[in-house]
């Protein structure tokens, strides 16, 4: 199936969790990050159960340090 995450265009497995697609699909430390599927945000806790659907939107965000 097709999602899309930041605007970039993924090709997944039928199943798919939030937790797979960080870890496996993306190559992403999954500290420090946000994320929100079509508008609304999930919870880390929520990552390992929450299945993602053809045509989500998925919006990462990093936080950083700074001034």
């Amino acid at each position: 199936m097709e999602i899309t995450v930041n605007q970039q265009n993924y090709q997944v497995a039928d199943v798919c969790t939030m937790q797979h697609l960080i870890t496996d699909v993306l190559n992403t430390p999954s500290d420090g990050i946000a994320v929100a599927v079509n508008q609304s945000i999930i919870s880390k806790t929520a990552w390992a159960n929450h299945l993602l659907y053809p045509g989500d939107q998925i919006i990462i965000i990093k936080a950083t340090q700074g001034g």
